[in-house]
């Protein structure tokens, strides 16, 4: 799995767990502390996110952190 691939599949995992749950990106970027702008470039794979980030968008979630994976 190359680099590209990964930023698109985590981000677009993350996108569609906010969307479920009609959550805008300024509340998950709130919940993270990061810019919403930061969350935006992480949904559309423009950003890889650190591991700490996914660890919190996961417990937000309520969800595995493997999920991204």
């Amino acid at each position: 799995m190359g680099i590209r691939k990964l930023r698109n599949d985590i981000g677009r995992k993350i996108k569609n767990l906010r969307l479920e749950r009609n959550l805008t990106q300024e509340k998950l970027a709130e919940y993270v502390n990061m810019s919403r702008e930061h969350i935006s470039c992480i949904e559309r794979g423009k950003n890889l996110p650190t591991v700490e980030t996914l660890y919190y968008i996961a417990e937000y979630f309520q969800i595995d952190i493997k999920s991204f994976f």
